[in-house]
């Protein structure tokens, strides 16, 4: 097993990283789904307690990333955030996080969560529903496109693997269309039935572990 995963997506060699990213070398670009920004905070403020350090853990695994790689671009496919944009510790991680990583250029196409991102001022580049990036067409919500790959997020996929007593988060590589899994380790997930040809790819401990087609 290795840290990635390399296939072609729209005639296009890219990477499916362990790490649970997608590096398109042609593009210096990083992508990732569903970061959910300040989703132990809300979940804090309804009175649930959960435990802090998990955006700063995320903020740490995707900084190794972007410096491994040594990307021009990070493109967020939906729910950077995961609530009210309230000033608290998570914030200040992303401005710190945005403060040393000047030259990245940060994109975002909007997810369902994403309500007061335009307000938010988290120093990002915001898009419409979808974006055009090379040979993809890059959305939260997964919809197919004609003529173009699209590459989504949203749905968390996770695979369950034989003698695991947990699911991993997943690649779910369809026709014409890849589902990337949620980049935050909080998050639930689904396991989807597949179609004959599709296929998953597994994030374990930042190994990529390509399943065979179904």
């Amino acid at each position: 097993m290795d840290a990635e995963v390399r296939i072609e997506l729209g005639g296009e060699p890219v990477l499916l990283l362990g790490e649970r990213a997608l590096y398109w070398p042609a593009g210096q670009a990083l992508l990732i789904a569903d970061l959910h920004l300040g989703k132990a905070d809300v979940f804090r403020r309804s009175g649930i307690a959960l435990p802090a350090g998990g955006t700063r853990d995320d903020l740490q695994r995707l900084d190794a990333l972007v410096r491994t790689w040594a990307c021009r671009e990070l493109w967020i496919l939906g729910d950077i955030l995961h609530g009210p944009v309230h000033r608290a510790a998570w914030y200040r991680q992303w401005l710190g996080w945005r403060e040393s990583n000047p030259q990245l250029e940060v994109h975002v196409v909007p997810g369902n969560h994403d309500r007061q991102l335009p307000a938010a001022g988290l120093e990002v580049e915001v898009h419409g529903e979808s974006a055009a990036l090379g040979p993809f067409l890059l959305r939260h919500d997964p919809r197919a496109r004609a003529g173009m790959h699209v590459l989504a997020g949203h749905l968390h996929p996770q695979v369950a693997l034989p003698g695991l007593g947990r699911k991993l988060p997943a690649f779910w590589l369809r026709e014409g269309m890849t589902v990337l899994p949620a980049f935050s380790r909080f998050t639930a997930g689904v396991a989807p039935l597949l179609r004959p040809g599709e296929r998953m790819v597994a994030c374990a401990d930042g190994l990529a572990v390509a399943l065979p087609p179904a």
